[in-house]
């Protein structure tokens, strides 16, 4: 393939083992071109209905809490969005269930499937199926969230079609008993629809009004539509910005990249060549990057008390090896 620019799919989500410049998975640009336009996109217009009402109510929502909604209740949308959304997303689908990156003790896991269904962002259980398949085969058909199909397709066209033959076929042979033997998991999938109403809408919704007289009104468009809107979007900027602007310190070769602003909006998400070239690093980023990595200091705090244990780390040497080897040259922080 020399001559063409070329792309790997990134490390897998369960070994260190570096893929090198000459690998047999590299993907050729101009052939996959090719295949992308065969790709036909099959519209799900329940979802593209349902993505365009929550946007729209999302932006009244907005309003509501920049213009009517009582100081508490700005608040409490923030809570719900950094505390509640986030953290089950990033500390507990991604980085514990996804990725097994640390291990954690029953009352942590409880909290974090609560703040799972806080996102709305379906179960643990398929969110770190579908994390899986993306990390084994991404940036090809086999990606739920291809950014090489663009990027409003790696953003929320993913959701709004149905999925590649690819995802599903190659998604089977993965391995997912690990999550199933979690009865957390288990539990959450399988009241996964109540569970989530509550949480994400309803609870939202009246604990407003009962603690402070907010209107629930405006609770409902504020701190349950508003607030999920944005952590939505806030998700889908790594699996789109990450994934096509920043700089590549630690492997050049593939598309994930170091983005600050996801890192800030995404609670330390958005290092994300880091992640792909090192995906069981519980940190997603070098020293932790805690200046801009709200979770990772979210699961060192638990460790300090014992229901956060066994994290997995890259030394400071392999990191360093790998970027001299197929980084792109830009900065890399280490101790």
């Amino acid at each position: 393939m020399k001559g063409k620019e070329q792309l790997s799919t990134s490390g897998t989500i369960t070994t260190y083992e570096e893929a090198k410049a000459d690998a047999t998975d590299f993907l050729d640009k101009e052939s996959y071109e090719e295949d992308r336009k065969q790709i036909k996109n099959e519209i799900v217009w329940f979802n593209v209905i349902l993505f365009t009402f929550l946007h729209i109510a999302a932006l009244y929502g907005v309003y509501l809490l920049m213009f009517t909604a009582k100081w508490e209740t700005v608040a409490f949308a923030v809570f719900l969005y950094y505390i509640g959304g986030m953290l089950g997303i990033t500390a507990g689908a991604h980085r514990l269930w996804a990725h097994r990156s640390y291990k954690a003790k029953l009352p942590l896991r409880i909290m974090l499937m609560i703040a799972n269904c806080v996102a709305w962002q379906n179960d643990i259980y398929e969110w770190a199926r579908d994390h899986r398949v993306h990390h084994k085969f991404a940036e090809s058909n086999a990606d739920p969230h291809n950014s090489t199909r663009g990027l409003f397709f790696s953003h929320v066209g993913w959701l709004l079609t149905k999925k590649h033959p690819d995802v599903i076929a190659k998604g089977k042979k993965l391995d997912y008993s690990d999550l199933l033997a979690d009865p957390v998991v288990r539990f959450q999938k399988q009241y996964y629809k109540p569970l989530a109403i509550f949480f994400c809408f309803i609870l939202p919704t009246v604990i407003p009004p009962i603690c402070w007289d907010e209107s629930y009104w405006v609770a409902y468009f504020g701190p349950a539509i508003a607030r999920l809107v944005f952590t939505l979007n806030v998700t889908w900027m790594v699996n789109s910005f990450a994934h096509m602007w920043g700089n590549k310190p630690y492997d050049k070769y593939i598309a994930p990249a170091e983005n600050k602003l996801v890192a800030i909006l995404a609670m330390g998400e958005g290092w994300h060549n880091f992640h792909h070239t090192f995906p069981q690093d519980y940190r997603t980023a070098e020293l932790g990057g805690k200046r801009t990595n709200l979770t990772t200091l979210f699961i060192d705090f638990f460790s300090f008390f014992g229901q956060v244990y066994d994290k997995k780390t890259v030394s400071d040497e392999n990191v360093l090896k790998r970027s001299k080897r197929t980084g792109d040259g830009s900065e890399v922080l280490v101790k």
